[in-house]
């Protein structure tokens, strides 16, 4: 059946709700009205920079959009983009990176309006890469380093996400999390919060995917490597595992996840010091009824 002249002008896409990078964007049209959302921001100089809003959670809620929001560096952000993002409101930034990648890629938010950026002094820990020179690591071993390393972080990074759980729970949102790509640490972090607040496994594992489609990795390690970029110069074919969002990747972090006593409801319980209460406060707060 063909749609009428006035159905046309209204139906317009809305949401991507991809299950895997590469797969057809899915188009919904919008009803008259309403205001269409997208997953990426349209920055000039965004890295990366991602809307969580969208994902229905099991309770048939969705993640509110323009709360919550990943990304990796803001280095880049040009002062347009840093007014769009003041008059989205952001009030917290959680930045995960440690302090060579911060003095490296600085962000620097104009003030007032500036919100607070959350950071901890430490020196990244690369020692999960394979032994020897990066010209002579295999895919396979920077593919099965990647792996073993997602479970180690979330050990070393877990004052870090309890902190963001923390403002988020004392409604200080909307709130921003990065690292350098957008990738590792702010993956887990991005899989944790979505499965706290109820989206289902195959939708935590899309939205981390999502990074294939929407971080340009070559950028990352172009030039020399040094103290704050040490896979700079890396051999495409290393590099590829090494800045992909590999499924095995997350899945190895989220095994944790599953395995602990009382699954993911008791590790966030003893890991992230979120009670059942604090569970559903998090999901009232930002989970909404379409």
């Amino acid at each position: 059946m063909r749609l009428s002249n006035r159905l046309r002008r209204i139906a317009a896409p809305i949401l991507i709700l991809s299950l895997a990078a590469g797969v057809p964007v899915i188009a919904r049209p919008t009803p008259a009205g309403t205001v269409a959302h997208e997953r990426l921001l349209p920055l000039q100089g965004g890295r990366n920079f991602r809307d969580l809003g969208g994902y229905r959670a099991a309770d048939g809620r969705s993640v509110k959009w323009g709360v919550l929001f990943r990304s990796g560096s803001m280095h880049g952000l040009t002062e347009a983009d840093y007014r769009s993002l003041e008059a989205r409101g952001i009030r917290v930034v959680c930045d995960f990176r440690d302090r060579r990648e911060r003095a490296n890629e600085p962000a620097t938010w104009p003030a007032p309006g500036a919100p607070r950026v959350l950071s901890d002094d430490y020196d990244l820990d690369m020692h999960f890469l394979p032994a020897g020179s990066p010209k002579s690591w295999t895919p396979d071993q920077v593919r099965a380093a990647m792996t073993n390393a997602y479970p180690a972080m979330l050990g070393q990074f877990n004052g870090q996400y309890r902190r963001m759980f923390a403002e988020l729970l004392a409604g200080h949102a909307p709130l921003a999390f990065n690292c350098s790509a957008g990738k590792d640490r702010t993956g887990i972090a991005a899989a944790l919060l979505l499965t706290a607040l109820g989206v289902p496994r195959k939708d935590v594992i899309a939205d981390y995917l999502l990074t294939n489609r929407y971080l340009d990795a070559s950028a990352l390690t172009k030039g020399t490597p040094n103290p704050a970029n040490p896979l700079a110069g890396l051999p495409p074919e290393t590099a590829k595992p090494l800045m992909a969002a590999d499924a095995a990747y997350i899945e190895a972090a989220l095994a944790v996840v599953d395995a602990h006593k009382d699954g993911a409801k008791g590790y966030f319980r003893d890991e992230m010091g979120l009670s059942a209460a604090d569970l559903t406060k998090l999901r009232n707060a930002y989970l909404v009824r379409a």
